[in-house]
């Protein structure tokens, strides 16, 4: 039988595998129903999703009114998407609070066309709470997933973490398109490879406007963990 840390995994695992899902919102519009609109996400040093809307969206009137939502992100590329994974997060939107302070940095280097955002209309940052997660990991797996299982804290704070993205874009370029090499990641020449993000169980590389997700064997809690695993990985054939 599977454990409920193993499906909490999975559904982590899927979260951070991607960046954009259909965010469901209560309609003002059409009272009753729900209203879906695509939304990128990245997570923020908690595990909960931020996204970046603006105040004039549809959505985020919804969201001001009644700020239940879901989340649905499913697996990219999918040939059948019924035998394929797909996370259903339900909670609550939340603007970013000033303890928040190096969120839209993590956001931006995921998101960089998003710093212009706010010169056109008027943008906010959200995080949504999360209440209970919906887990499917294909035919037959089906797993609800609770809040304290799913959640899991990035254990490098915002200096931490950009210090170290900082380092490998700058001075670790080839060890980048190794990684791509090593996790099938298609290389062109229109786009180079630059680290976007680091948690205690994988890192985000960006090329061009494409995310992709390389997972450790073993989460790390430490920098010298960090760097040995790096290491690992730019050496593996």
């Amino acid at each position: 039988m599977t454990s409920k840390t193993q499906v909490a995994a999975a559904a982590r695992n899927l979260m951070l595998s991607e960046y954009q899902g259909v965010l469901s919102t209560h309609s003002l519009d059409a009272p009753g129903y729900p209203f879906g609109s695509v939304a990128p996400y990245c997570l923020d040093r908690k595990g909960r999703p931020m996204i970046l809307i603006s105040n004039i969206a549809q959505h985020t009137k919804n969201i001001n009114a009644n700020p239940k939502v879901s989340l649905i992100v499913m697996e990219r590329d999918a040939d059948d998407s019924q035998e394929h994974g797909r996370v259903t997060y339900l909670g609550e939107a939340k603007p970013l609070s000033p303890e928040d302070e190096d969120a839209p940095s993590r956001y931006y280097r995921f998101f960089p066309e998003a710093r212009d955002y706010h010169k056109t209309h008027d943008f906010d940052f959200y995080r949504l709470e999360l209440h209970r997660a919906r887990f499917i990991g294909g035919f037959g797996r089906i797993h609800w997933v609770e809040r304290d299982d799913f959640l899991r804290d990035n254990p490098f704070d915002g200096e931490a973490e950009t210090r170290a993205i900082e380092h490998m874009n700058k001075d670790h370029g080839d060890a980048l398109k190794r990684y791509c090499r090593w996790g099938d990641i298609p290389l062109n020449d229109a786009a180079a490879p630059v680290m976007a993000g680091i948690d205690g169980e994988g890192f985000h590389l960006r090329l061009g406007k494409r995310l992709h997700r390389l997972g450790f064997d073993e989460p790390v809690a430490t920098m010298p963990a960090l760097r040995q695993k790096l290491t690992e990985m730019a050496r593996r054939d």
